[in-house]
């Protein structure tokens, strides 16, 4: 059997080796995943995006206990901060969530950054297309905590969490963060610390003033190291779905994750045309016209996109 196929008929194994060979640019990478190209739609995909510390890890292992206990199989994917001396991952998610590790209902799985900005790592869209033929359930992607810039996750995802503390001043960054625009559902996490009150009301207010949308994000507040709260966010997350699958806004959704993993791959091989020694070649011939004042920067990129776009076509 191919990898793609062990991968459709359930095996973990295949779907870890996958995920790994899309993590190196594998060639045989880009094989299986055309082969698992007609075989997805069928996961709901959970964004979890925040600031550092404010409990994503750990919500995201009392969503996953949660989906559980309902007897649904279960994906996770964990966008950690690539390490500077190895290029992986350092796997702090992961060793969060060592409860669910002999679950073989559950798939967790780190990915780097690897310098991809946006929250993301450049092998997410791809490890979700494995996940979603694997035939999990529910997947849970976890960004990295960059903050604000964290949009690439309202692309991925079906449904995108955004998780806010109390007196960690969130009241205040939800002001002017781009996410919170972008978030279907705003989680207090921590709900029990002072403030949460306040901050709840703070959000309440400011949604109330969304327009251009019939979808009103709603508040949760949690305390995921309890549970608490957990239920009525996966409440709020199965609402959104439907208003999704009503709306006709799902489809919508799943083609902003194929653009997304369009984009990736056309930035991969856009790097493997730039790393060509004909490439290199010429833009010493570029760098040699600037120099002399011959050529202006714009003109002499836009040449320089032309005659790797051919490169590309042979």
């Amino acid at each position: 059997m191919t990898l793609a196929e062990d991968i459709l008929s359930g095996s973990a194994g295949a779907a870890a080796r996958l995920i790994s060979l899309i993590e190196d640019d594998a060639p045989a990478a880009a094989d299986a995943l055309d082969a698992l190209a007609g075989h997805a739609g069928h996961a709901a995909v959970t964004g979890i995006t925040g600031a550092p510390g404010t409990g994503k890890s750990t919500l995201a292992d009392a969503l996953t206990a949660h989906y559980r206990a309902e007897k649904l199989t279960i994906g996770v994917l964990a966008i950690d901060p690539s390490s500077q001396v190895s290029g992986g991952a350092l796997l702090g998610d992961r060793v969060r969530m060592q409860r669910h590790a002999a679950d073989p209902g559950v798939f967790i799985r780190s990915l780097a950054t690897r310098g991809w900005e946006g929250g993301l790592a450049g092998a997410a869209a791809g490890a979700l297309r494995v996940l979603d033929a694997l035939g999990k359930d529910v997947i849970l992607v976890e960004t990295v905590g960059a903050g604000q810039v964290e949009l690439d996750i309202a692309a991925a995802a079906d449904t995108t969490l955004l998780v806010l503390n109390p007196g960690a001043g969130d009241d205040i960054q939800t002001l002017k963060a781009g996410i919170l625009e972008a978030a279907d559902v705003l989680v207090v996490n921590k709900a029990d610390r002072d403030g949460a009150d306040r901050l709840q009301a703070d959000l309440e207010g400011m949604t109330a003033l969304k327009t251009g949308d019939d979808w009103r994000p709603p508040v949760v507040p949690t305390e995921a190291v309890t549970g608490r709260g957990v239920p009525e966010l996966a409440a709020a997350i199965a609402r959104h779905r439907e208003y999704l699958e009503t709306s006709g806004r799902l489809e919508r959704r799943r083609r902003s994750r194929l653009r997304l993993e369009l984009l990736g791959a056309a930035e991969k091989a856009w790097r493997a045309a730039v790393r060509n020694p004909a490439a290199d070649r010429f833009i010493e011939e570029l760098l040699d016209g600037i120099g002399r004042g011959a050529l202006p920067p714009r003109r002499a990129a836009a040449e320089l996109v032309r005659r790797l776009a051919g490169e590309l076509d042979r």
